[in-house]
């Protein structure tokens, strides 16, 4: 008679976490080609920059009701010679400081969420911490960006700005050193993930 008691409690406890559980519901999204990722620069002559020809990421969230409520893992890679500025000399330059030779991929990898602010239908604001990985060098950096849930579909879009000395990256220069680039870049990304 305990036992079937004991049981009746563990089931009833089951139901009970079903049922507060709600519609709360964990879904797994995966970069398609579609996205952008841009870094942009200066130099004592002109702005430049390089677009990712290449990337892979993804992406957990949470949500309830059909409202974001959580992102329990966000990551994208790119390889460094992915990096295009449509000027061979420049990449070769760039490739070089990065250092690709050695540390082939630059990563990115969502830490913290910190805040998740509603911006209207299906938009939101995040505020978070994450570690961008350069040239073999770890950094985390404060984080913001806009997410907006459609369907099946994942935007994230946002701009991250950096200087390449905090990842022991010497900004490149060219035709001897005349021309010198500035050590702050701009990473900028329209990303789009799909279940």
């Amino acid at each position: 008679m305990k036992v079937l008691k004991s049981y009746q409690v563990i089931l009833t406890g089951v139901f009970f976490m079903l049922l507060t559980a709600g519609s709360m519901v964990g879904q797994n999204f995966r970069m398609d080609n579609s996205s952008e990722i841009i870094v942009e620069g200066t130099s004592n002559i002109h702005d430049w920059e390089m677009k990712a020809n290449s990337k892979k990421g993804g992406a957990t969230i949470t949500t309830e009701d059909g409202k974001l409520t959580g992102i329990s893992s966000l990551q994208v890679t790119v390889p460094a010679e992915s990096l295009d500025s449509g000027k061979g000399g420049m990449d070769k330059n760039a490739y070089k400081a990065l250092n690709t030779s050695e540390y082939k991929n630059i990563e990115f990898k969502l830490d913290e969420v910190k805040k998740i602010e509603a911006q209207g239908s299906d938009s939101y604001k995040v505020n978070g911490l994450a570690t961008l990985k350069i040239s073999g060098v770890s950094k985390q950096v404060p984080v913001a960006f806009t997410v907006k849930l459609s369907g099946n579909k994942l935007q994230i879009n946002g701009e991250q700005k950096i200087n390449m000395t905090h990842y022991k990256v010497d900004p490149p220069t060219a035709m001897f050193g005349t021309i010198t680039t500035g050590e702050e870049v701009t990473i900028k990304f329209k990303s789009t993930f799909s279940k």
